[in-house]
């Protein structure tokens, strides 16, 4: 199905966000708003971390084919949002939450959308049942979404596939998880504990996935790859606990970034299944977000 493409502007008290909007051609077709996993993540789904797979763009185009449309954005500081405010030290995860359902509710005024859904990813799963909270949304869609308060994700995550620096990460995570900052956290964790984004961390902390995923009311997804190394099935099933009129859908072999990877083997492998654009978005998950939309 034909669809248009555009590139739209969201005016924020500091400053504007960058996004762009895929409508079919056919009258008042539902809309997909896709939120953006951690970290540096722009509004295709790929990142200076090594993270080049293409999957929100690659998920927006499969459903413009399907005739829903999408509305992907750069989050605050990245890409096209590059300059819309606030220092890194001065983002709070309410912050990005308040983004996105300043966006449903943009979709909600435009008026050409039959449907608005929610689809957040990883982290953005997370933001997008705040933005529910905030703002009227029709459906949400989790895909890949953590369960379990970040401070327990990340540890095990560390422990997977960085056992050298469990203990000191423990340690500053502790710490962040009670609301204190770290002044010098270790070197070689300053990536993921600079001193500027543990503000950001501890307003993170403090919020759990299967609390939060409870208080929605509207219909929801549960996406699950069985080849995600970052985000697992005790995650899914987490969510799931404390909504079960959720409906879980299991994609056997997909990963974290939604592409069918299923060699887990080695660093290398799992590498492979991040940074090929050309690898399509399974097909599982086009379906359970289409579906969620029809």
């Amino acid at each position: 199905m034909r669809a248009s493409e555009a590139d739209i502007a969201l005016s924020t008290p500091t400053g504007t966000i960058m996004g762009t909007l895929v409508i079919p051609s056919k009258m008042l077709p539902p809309v997909v708003l896709i939120v953006a996993g951690s970290g540096p993540t722009d509004r295709n789904g790929n990142n200076s971390l090594g993270i080049g797979a293409n999957a929100y763009g690659l998920l927006a185009e499969a459903l413009a084919q399907r005739g829903v449309g999408s509305l992907r954005y750069d989050k605050r500081g990245i890409g096209k949002s590059a300059m819309s405010g606030l220092s890194e030290s001065d983002v709070r995860f309410e912050t990005l939450a308040d983004d996105a359902a300043a966006w449903i509710r943009w979709l909600r005024a435009d008026g050409r959308m039959s449907k608005i859904v929610v689809a957040g990813h990883s982290e953005g799963s997370l933001l997008g049942m705040l933005a529910l909270q905030r703002a009227k949304g029709d459906a949400f869609v989790s895909l890949e979404g953590a369960g379990r308060p970040a401070p327990v994700v990340l540890r095990e995550q560390i422990a997977r596939n960085a056992p050298q620096f469990s203990a000191e990460s423990d340690a500053v995570i502790a710490q962040l998880a009670a609301g204190h900052t770290v002044s010098d956290p270790p070197p070689e964790l300053d990536a993921l504990f600079r001193t500027s984004v543990q503000p950001y961390l501890i307003s993170w902390f403090k919020y759990d996935p299967a609390v939060e995923f409870a208080k929605l009311r509207v219909p929801s997804t549960i996406v699950q790859g069985t080849a995600d190394v970052q985000i697992t099935m005790d995650d899914a099933r987490a969510l799931q606990r404390t909504n079960i009129s959720a409906k879980l859908v299991v994609v056997d072999g997909m990963n974290h970034v939604l592409k069918y990877a299923p060699d887990t083997s080695t660093p290398a492998a799992i590498a492979k299944g991040y940074e090929d654009p050309a690898l399509p978005v399974d097909p599982h998950a086009i379906d359970a977000v289409y579906e969620a939309a029809a």
